[in-house]
């Protein structure tokens, strides 16, 4: 029996020491280096992400300013365009309107010659090839001497002479049939020149005609005249002059479609 007591104490012994092994705590040192070493791992790390995060910022930025700085000379260009577009619309509506008025300036006269055979052959006669640009002569009939400058501009294209010759023509027939005819022919010659205030004198001068068939189309001249010069007020004045004196004309349709 006492043999027995003494196994058990000496088990209950050995039990005790080795639970006092077990039980002994980690070295606090090894913990401290391994926290420490995973801390700065992670600080580097951290660095230099938010240094990618920056270059990709900056990049991003600077790529937004040059695509913004293109959009800006982009839109710059279209302006310019779109105001030469215009212009150059402006300009070849002028010049479409100037060369119907021409030919419808033509028809008259081939109408006015075939009703007088002679002043047609008077005309004819004094007219020649060979002379230079810008001569006419003063020997002529009334009749001849207003076609020979209308020819100025239809056949010849010389509209400076052409200018000189309706600016004689007037000196030595005042009070001629085409008085009226001669000054709407130089308003629209300085008109083409952009010569607006003699354009404008001799389009007012064709006002005074009260019966003259280019009244209307001079009051439609008279306001293109102020809205090229940005006088609107003085422009929509002309254009409802024509419709209110000629409701029903070509000239009150034109200055409606100006007036929109």
């Amino acid at each position: 029996m006492f043999s027995n007591l003494k196994q058990v104490f000496t088990l209950t012994l050995l039990a005790s020491a080795a639970s006092i092994t077990l039980a002994a705590p980690a070295p606090v040192s090894d913990l401290s280096q391994r926290s420490v070493s995973t801390s700065a791992n992670r600080g580097v790390s951290n660095e230099g992400d938010v240094a990618r995060l920056e270059r990709l910022l900056e990049n991003r930025n600077r790529m937004q300013l040059q695509m913004q700085q293109q959009l800006d000379e982009m839109a710059l260009e279209i302006n310019e365009l779109r105001g030469q577009l215009e212009r150059n619309t402006y300009d070849m509506q002028q010049m479409l309107q100037r060369q119907r008025e021409l030919f419808v300036e033509l028809d008259n006269l081939r109408s006015a010659a075939k009703q007088s055979p002679s002043v047609a052959d008077v005309t004819a006669s004094n007219q020649s090839d060979e002379l230079p640009l810008g001569t006419f002569s003063s020997d002529v009939n009334e009749q001849a001497a207003y076609q020979n400058a209308v020819d100025l501009i239809l056949k010849k294209r010389d509209y400076a002479g052409a200018i000189a010759a309706f600016e004689k023509f007037q000196a030595d027939y005042p009070d001629s049939s085409f008085a009226a005819n001669a000054h709407y022919w130089l308003g629209q010659l300085h008109f083409a020149k952009r010569q607006d205030q003699q354009s404008a004198k001799s389009f007012a001068a064709v006002l005074s005609y009260s019966d003259s068939n280019k009244r209307a189309d001079a009051l439609v001249k008279l306001g293109d005249i102020a809205a090229r010069n940005n006088n609107a007020a003085q422009a929509k004045k002309y254009y409802q002059q024509v419709i209110n004196e000629y409701p029903n004309s070509a000239s009150a349709k034109a200055a409606q479609d100006k007036l929109k």
